[in-house]
């Protein structure tokens, strides 16, 4: 799997939408942006790192309510740099059910 930058994630209550598969290569990333496009409705939203072979789950925001029509930029490389081997950390994300956020990651 090839590292994909940018994402459109539509809500759907409860599923989770891979970012970044375990094995990508991408272990060190400068910045992230989180932007609800809804025009009126918050957006809430978890992004989280997982390791499937031990079922570690370390969230990076938790439920976080981002505003209608504003972005939220994580731009701490230190919290951003993670195992992204084989046998590393995928990068997740959920938002909720109603809500559409574009995601832009930058290496």
């Amino acid at each position: 799997m090839a590292f994909t930058p940018y994402h459109n994630v539509l809500g759907s209550s409860g599923v989770d939408t891979q970012l970044l598969a375990p094995g990508v290569g991408v272990g060190s990333i400068k910045s992230i942006m989180v932007t609800n496009v809804h025009a009126s409705v918050d957006a809430t939203v978890t992004l989280y790192l997982y390791q499937a072979s031990t079922a570690s789950k370390y969230n990076i925001i938790h439920t976080i309510a981002i505003p209608a029509d504003t972005s939220l930029l994580l731009d701490n490389s230190a919290l951003l740099s993670f195992d992204n081997s084989a046998s590393g950390y995928g990068l997740y994300v959920t938002v909720g059910s109603s809500d559409t956020v574009d995601i832009l990651i930058n290496q």
